[in-house]
């Protein structure tokens, strides 16, 4: 039953991030995270789709973290890394969600995004199957180099950010403001499902890779 529970919530988590992704980018001129960034450079620039990139930029991901330390990829991983790109495409292709209005409506859709993004992303961490690849990669460079997973993180989602807006991705204020807003969000979320988890006769053990994304 527990397992159940924890698979269910691991996919839950992943339709409300990517559907959160997803409605981030019918705003982007707003700014987007900094891994949207660098996916919607390359979607405009070489074709294909901004999910399919984010799925191949995850196996990037994996194949290093795989070669430099294997310990935090595991089945959770690669299915996070197959699945959320395919997610955020579907909402973008039904068309489903509501278009940039260039007013203050936009600002709402960024802030549903977001929150949506941030509660997805606490609820599949609690589940406790794995990391997604980008944690798990802030992860291994975290023990390669022995920054903080924090520190891991700023350098590296900087350098993505970089990249992405040399590549001419969508660079603007959120994207700056994106982690300050969902990290709190996604701390609350993680908490709150990690304790729902928790009340079944068989708890979970957290994994450092929900550690990292509260440092």
């Amino acid at each position: 039953m527990l397992r159940v529970i924890r698979w269910c919530m691991f996919f839950t988590g992943l339709v409300l991030l990517g559907l959160g992704n997803a409605m981030a980018v019918k705003v982007q001129f707003l700014g987007l995270n900094s891994w949207d960034v660098l996916n919607v450079a390359l979607f405009n620039r070489l074709g294909l789709t901004i999910g399919t990139w984010g799925v191949l930029c995850g196996i990037f991901l994996i194949f290093i973290s795989l070669i430099i330390d294997r310990k935090y990829i595991n089945f959770g991983t690669i299915l996070n890394a197959m699945l959320v790109g395919p997610i955020m495409d579907f909402f973008l292709w039904t068309d489903i969600l509501p278009d940039a209005t260039h007013s203050w409506v936009d600002f709402l859709i960024i802030g549903a995004s977001i929150v949506l993004a941030g509660i997805g992303g606490g609820m599949y961490v609690a589940s406790g199957m794995g990391a997604g690849p980008r944690d798990g990669f802030m992860l291994t460079v975290s023990d390669l180099t022995g920054v903080s997973v924090s520190n891991a993180r700023i350098i590296v989602e900087s350098i993505i950010v970089i990249i992405g807006f040399l590549l001419g991705g969508p660079v603007f204020i959120f994207t700056f403001i994106y982690t300050f807003i969902q990290s709190p969000i996604f701390q609350r979320s993680f908490h709150y499902f990690k304790g729902f988890v928790e009340r079944f006769p068989i708890k979970t053990a957290s994994s450092r890779a929900a550690v990292g994304r509260e440092c």
